[in-house]
């Protein structure tokens, strides 16, 4: 290890400051930024103001005339700020540590999740284009793909993204985006994003460049500390800042992170169509959220590992899916895709299981969730997932309502399917609630 010497003859520690672990860059972040002079602030402040006062005339021009002007260096040059739904920095500052954390060349903050994915896929494809997605999306995502972009003339084809014959069949001349979610929402199929990326290079090879296919990943179960697609293959990542890197579930928001040949389409869009993420929202991801992922990350997945051995040997339970078990059917690409900076095996802290239900009804899965509800200590009946608090849901019925009854059945969602997030309780307690939740079912 070499140590540097500081102008006051002391030494200083430059590996820890060149290569930080994911820990230690997450409550740090990029300690510089234009975005804000705060080197006397330990916590970076708020903004409050939908407008900025202006010098001049011609600082004002000069700041519409910058909006989205990628050639200034944002580390070099100092940003003029107009209005709120242009830029703000508070919300800069959390795009430029979420884009260190992803390993991004840059982010864009967006209102929620949904306004991020939108954004993603109507910059990357244009009416009379294709998207190929993974056959099992979450519903809203579901209802966007399948009901709007069609408005637009953007159609997709939704196929099994785990076979990769498949996936070159789906694709077609005019497919510009492969879309998928990893580990899949709700049953935590793992998808191989170095595999797609693969297949997406050998169409794009024969292929001008007005005409690649870009992969956009949904990274919001793994979070960065997990997985980072952008290292593994993938073109663009999508994130919802109101789960697991917000983790608190006090504030919505979303972020596109990818290269910055997209930065201006994005910021474009969202001054337009004006999802923009508040700064309201975006202080809390930026100095609790984000800085406190990586420790309640590894607690998570702690409580996950006890909770699923758990449910694999209770006898009520049909079926368990954590990409941490060994049983589970794709626990070597899990280990290959899924893990935190240090190399580290991070299979996260969601658990998808299903009960015994013979006449697959999902009644077994109903007493169990409304004794919960009106009973349980730990376990809280809501969506939303990567909260410090256990969250279950049913997502045949919840999350995924706007996929059609058959369709789900045919892909495998089931009534008796459950989701667990699991939070920061004691997994003994945690235990002990679905013990009891189990003898009503």
């Amino acid at each position: 290890m070499k140590n540097a010497t500081k102008p006051d003859g002391t030494q200083e520690n430059s590996e820890a400051k060149s290569n930080p672990r994911i820990r230690t860059r997450l409550i740090h972040g990029l300690s510089h930024t234009g975005r804000w002079d705060y080197n006397h602030h330990v916590v970076p402040p708020i903004t409050a103001s939908a407008a900025f006062r202006l010098d001049s005339a011609q600082r004002g021009a000069q700041g519409f005339a910058e909006f989205g002007a990628d050639e200034n260096d944002p580390k070099t040059h100092k940003t003029i700020y107009v209005y709120d739904r242009l830029d703000e920095p508070t919300r800069g500052m959390l795009e430029d540590n979420l884009a260190f954390a992803e390993k991004g060349e840059i982010a864009v903050g967006f209102s929620s999740g949904m306004a991020a994915i939108s954004a993603a896929l109507c910059v990357l494809a244009k009416a009379d284009e294709h998207i190929v997605t993974h056959k099992v999306l979450y519903g809203c995502t579901y209802s966007l793909i399948t009901g709007w972009l069609p408005r637009q003339n953007i159609h997709a084809t939704l196929t099994d993204l785990s076979d990769m014959d498949a996936l070159r069949d789906a694709i077609q001349p005019n497919t510009r985006i492969i879309y998928f979610e990893t580990p899949v929402n709700p049953d935590l199929l793992i998808i191989d994003i170095r595999g797609v990326r693969n297949v997406v290079d050998e169409v794009n090879a024969k292929r001008g460049p007005d005409d690649h296919i870009r992969v956009v990943v949904d990274n919001t179960f793994a979070t960065p500390f997990c997985q980072r697609p952008l290292e593994l293959g993938a073109h663009v990542v999508c994130q919802s800042l109101t789960k697991g890197i917000g983790g608190f579930g006090t504030d919505m928001g979303g972020a596109v992170i990818g290269p910055r040949t997209m930065h201006r389409d994005l910021v474009m869009y969202r001054k337009d169509f004006g999802g923009s993420l508040s700064p309201k929202s975006a202080w809390p991801v930026l100095v609790q959220g984000l800085p406190t992922l990586a420790t309640r990350m590894v607690n998570y997945q702690k409580s996950a590992m006890r909770i699923a051995q758990y449910l694999e040997g209770h006898a009520k339970v049909a079926k368990v899916h954590y990409p941490g078990l060994a049983s589970f059917p794709q626990h070597e690409l899990a280990k290959r895709q899924m893990f935190d900076d240090r190399g580290r095996f991070a299979p996260g802290s969601m658990v998808y299981f299903m009960l015994d239900d013979p006449q697959n009804n999902g009644e077994p899965a109903a007493r169990f969730i409304d004794w919960a509800a009106d009973n349980a200590y730990c376990l809280t009946l809501a969506v939303s997932l990567g909260q410090i608090k256990t969250l279950i849901e049913a997502p045949y019925s919840m999350t995924h309502a706007a996929m059609p009854e058959e369709e789900k059945r045919a892909l495998g969602l089931m009534p008796g399917g459950i989701r667990i997030s699991v939070g920061l309780e004691d997994w003994h307690d945690i235990i002990a609630d679905l013990e009891t939740a189990m003898s009503q079912v």
